[in-house]
């Protein structure tokens, strides 16, 4: 099984180069009608459920018009992408991939795309742009850092690319947001990198959070105290369960114990009760272990319990 850091460095390749800041941008998409029913959706429940889909990423690379349409069938209306490379998602043109996503009744909000310490080419950064904007999300989300760029220099390096990129996207009606895993939260040079540096030097109109509630609680995190304390910062957030209580933080990427949402001990409807304070607007499942062999069982699981628990 690849793991994230070798899938992001596979669907990413051959973006390295000197960030061209006057070409790269996501564009946003005109409204569609599916939105329409999301939205009834939303006002019904309070919030429609969205999955990564790097939770199914071996299904989506063998058949994705069929993955897709299994989501949809489980009730989830949201889609995060999580195969971006040469122009296209999911190795299809982005009209094809809306298209699949859409004749489900679902939409395509948010894309995991890199932006590494090096930056990205302007043919490639122009390509990219094109890319978003055809295919209309709402959302661009920075979802890793490579072992070697974590540092407070290279993370402050980033961060100040990052808000100019940021920038360039709400110009075009684009949020672009910030992934995390646990390792922003392990002491550093004396900081907290999350939050001495992220949080501090993310311009929050440009940046918005994309709290990964399960690492952050892995580094021994509230997420309910981080949105009392920065109030409206966390726009999206991922669930994924988890089967056992963390005795002491750790912050190495150790997925051994990822289970579906509600199967765990995390307290998630403690976590939702306190979306309004946080900022929420979409809420995604993320299984970064494929349902340990079962990827559909295991998100299937998740909206099962989500609904009966969260969505009550």
């Amino acid at each position: 099984m690849k793991n994230r850091r070798e899938f992001l460095r596979i669907s990413t390749a051959g973006t390295v180069g000197v960030l061209a800041l006057g070409t790269y941008a996501c564009g946003s998409g005109g409204k569609k009608p599916v939105e329409q029913a999301t939205e009834v959706v939303k006002a019904a429940t309070g919030m429609g459920l969205g999955l990564q889909l790097y939770s199914i990423r071996d299904a989506m690379a063998a058949d994705a018009a069929g993955s897709l349409k299994k989501i949809a069938d489980m009730g989830y209306k949201f889609v995060e992408m999580a195969s971006y490379a040469d122009g296209k998602f999911y190795g299809v043109e982005p009209k094809e991939f809306q298209k699949m996503v859409e004749d489900n009744g679902m939409k395509v909000v948010s894309s995991h795309t890199s932006v590494e310490a090096e930056g990205i080419t302007t043919a490639s950064a122009q390509k990219m742009a094109d890319a978003h904007a055809e295919i209309g999300v709402e959302y661009c989300v920075q979802p890793w850092i490579e072992e070697k760029d974590r540092n407070i220099e290279t993370y402050k390096k980033m961060i100040a690319e990052w808000n100019k990129v940021g920038e360039i996207m709400k110009n075009v009606g684009i949020q672009f947001g910030y992934h995390n895993h646990n390792f922003e939260f392990k002491p550093t040079d004396g900081m907290v990198p999350y939050y001495d540096v992220f949080l501090k030097e993310m311009d929050a109109d440009l940046i918005t959070m994309e709290l990964d509630c399960y690492w952050a609680m892995k580094a021994g995190q509230d997420p309910v105290e981080m949105f009392n304390k920065y109030p409206g910062r966390f726009q999206l957030l991922h669930f994924k369960g988890m089967g056992k209580e963390v005795v002491e933080p750790f912050y190495t990427v150790d997925k051994d114990d990822i289970v579906s949402v509600g199967a765990g001990v995390a307290d998630y409807k403690r976590i939702y009760d306190a979306r309004e304070t946080a900022g929420l607007k979409y809420l995604f499942v993320e299984d970064d272990n494929q349902g340990n062999g079962k990827p559909f069982e295991g998100v299937k699981a998740s909206i099962d319990n989500i609904n009966a628990k969260l969505f009550v």
